[in-house]
């Protein structure tokens, strides 16, 4: 099962960007984030046209997450984090061929002290509480999305500039996002590579992509039921390059049975 991850920075914007990559990728599950769309206008009728079942949760302009699915039932669907009262859509999980998924747009944060970084914090802190009841009732789970958090300094582009003070990459995300390793998930694609400079995000300006001045927030966690079977991890970079790009481009790990 090859599991990916793609915030498209407006659907509406991108699809026939995604509908070219499930085609030549052929993914067989794939999060979205930042779909931008309300329920009722997300494409699923050319999602269906592609073979891929889709659920969503979405919102005018802002936010939005989805769950499609190749040749599988897409069951078992919660969207938000129980108990958190949160108008935001940032959060779809799903069960698909036996297999936990919960896809995530976290919270950015804005600026270190802010009001929306006291959200993200809390935000976090929910969605920990959440995965360790969730993990619980589905060992085999797959976190993924675009965490808004880069896990080291490994992970971007200039330590000195992303640093311990600054949003992405401050001392309490980096905190909050090994809390959540600390539930039993694994880090994907460092399970294959333990080198920097491999980013999955570049801004729009200053020519970032070309030259690689980026970080990797976009993440698959696998939990450790599943670690045995990730058998390799992508960062796809050619979307990135395509007219009228999303900022971020697709990660994905493939699962095989052991």
């Amino acid at each position: 099962m090859k599991i990916a991850s793609w915030n498209v920075n407006s659907l509406n914007v991108r699809l026939p960007h995604l509908l070219q990559w499930l085609e030549r990728a052929q993914p067989d599950v794939v999060a979205l984030q930042e779909t931008k769309l309300e329920d009722a206008r997300f494409p699923d009728t050319a999602l269906a046209e592609a073979g891929y079942r889709s659920v969503c949760s979405g919102q005018k302009t802002y936010n939005g997450v989805a769950i499609l699915a190749r040749g599988r039932a897409i069951e078992d669907v919660q969207a938000g984090i129980p108990g958190f009262a949160d108008e935001q859509k940032r959060v779809i999980a799903a069960t698909v061929g036996g297999v936990r998924i919960v896809d995530l747009y976290v919270v950015n944060g804005q600026a270190v002290g802010s009001e929306k970084y006291d959200y993200k914090l809390r935000w976090l802190a929910a969605l920990r509480d959440w995965l360790a009841e969730e993990i619980a009732r589905h060992p085999r789970m797959v976190v993924l999305g675009d965490f808004n958090i880069a896990p080291d300094d490994r992970d971007v582009h200039d330590p000195a500039l992303w640093n311990d003070e600054s949003i992405l990459t401050s001392t309490a995300e980096r905190a909050a996002l090994r809390r959540l390793l600390d539930l039993g998930l694994h880090d994907s694609y460092r399970l294959f590579h333990d080198e920097g400079g491999a980013f999955s995000w570049w801004d729009y300006r200053q020519a970032a992509f070309r030259r690689n001045l980026g970080l990797r927030i976009d993440l698959v966690l696998v939990s450790e039921a599943l670690r045995a079977s990730c058998k390799a991890v992508a960062i796809d970079h050619e979307p990135r390059i395509w007219e009228r790009a999303s900022d971020h481009t697709p990660v994905w790990v493939e699962l095989v049975p052991v």
